[in-house]
């Protein structure tokens, strides 16, 4: 597995998103030891990338994760997530990234992870309640603190990333990127290319619709959040098949499987890019981290540069706006 630098952070150029272990998505929860051979897997292959947050159960990802790296969290750089559980007494559902919450937040993901300090510790959301000069602030204490090692931000947007930047440096952000979700490139991208600060893009195979295999939400458990999702419901789905198809075809095209083609493409798009697809499965875990050697051609990367957009909001309304883009 090849390496790349977000800021000064070294990391493999695929990680592993854990949410799914236990979390949003059909049969979450229903297998902790196939969730903890595909994190076993995953270090085999060079992944050691590994992102989690105490909202994934709530907290019983980070768990899992703490089981799974029990013995070996010097073989990873781990990541995880705050603000979206309040720990200072605002209604549940309301974002915190107050200081007093998050002073209470990263000593429960310490615990709950078994380990002395988070390698990358990220803002889950922007809390408009809070200016960003006083989270981050919070945040830097925690570095000084050995606590956590450096600082990320999810779902900002380029004024936040930069008035975070300029109190405390900022190494990642992370946000949704794939084929059918370009929205980063047109504001964030530039800022993070400015700036030296790496991109981590969730949900890089379009919460599982690139690959091809989803037919159906039929089959998908009542608790699964995409049921709801914009992109997954009535004539959406549907339209959206198409993309899906496109992606195939270049697979065949490539001799690779559309989930390697989508993450492959990911990985032309800059240097300091590290994508973390989601699963629970040991065979899907060595199909991602095969992508890393998969080489498009000028040809491919053009077809799938224009694939037909996404029809439908990656989230539902109140997702879409507690997101700055």
């Amino acid at each position: 597995m090849q390496r790349v630098r977000l800021g000064d952070l070294e990391v493999s150029r695929i990680g592993l998103g854990a949410m799914g272990m236990s979390h949003g998505y059909t049969g979450a929860g229903t297998d902790d030891a196939e969730s903890i051979r595909a994190i076993h897997r995953a270090l085999e292959l060079g992944v050691t990338f590994l992102d989690t947050a105490e909202v994934y159960g709530p907290f019983i990802n980070e768990e899992l994760v703490g089981r799974a790296l029990k013995g070996r969290r010097d073989e990873v750089v781990l990541a995880t997530k705050f603000g979206l559980i309040s720990h200072s007494g605002r209604p549940s559902g309301q974002l915190d990234s107050s200081p007093a919450s998050i002073r209470v937040a990263v000593e429960g993901s310490l615990k709950r992870l078994g380990t002395d300090h988070i390698d990358l510790y990220y803002q889950h959301r922007v809390d408009q309640t809070v200016p960003i000069e006083e989270t981050v602030g919070a945040l830097a204490e925690l570095v000084v603190a050995g606590k956590i090692r450096y600082i990320g931000l999810s779902e900002a947007g380029p004024e936040t990333i930069r008035r975070a930047h300029a109190v405390h440096p900022v190494t990642a952000v992370q946000s949704e990127y794939s084929l059918w979700t370009r929205e980063p490139e047109a504001r964030v991208l530039p800022v993070l290319r400015e700036l030296n600060i790496g991109f981590v893009p969730f949900s890089p195979l379009g919460r599982g619709f690139l690959t091809g295999t989803i037919r159906s939400t039929a089959d998908f458990d009542a608790d699964d959040f995409r049921r709801n999702n914009p992109r997954f419901t009535d004539e959406n789905f549907e339209r959206n098949l198409r993309s899906a198809a496109e992606v195939r075809a270049v697979a065949a095209d490539a001799g690779v499987t559309p989930a390697q083609v989508a993450l492959a493409w990911l990985l032309t798009r800059g240097a300091n890019i590290a994508p973390i697809p989601g699963t629970k499965r040991v065979a899907r875990v060595e199909e991602n981290a095969a992508a890393d050697a998969v080489e498009l051609t000028a040809a491919q990367i053009e077809r799938l540069d224009t694939i037909t957009p996404a029809s439908g909001d990656t989230h539902d309304e109140a997702g879409m706006r507690a997101m700055e883009r």
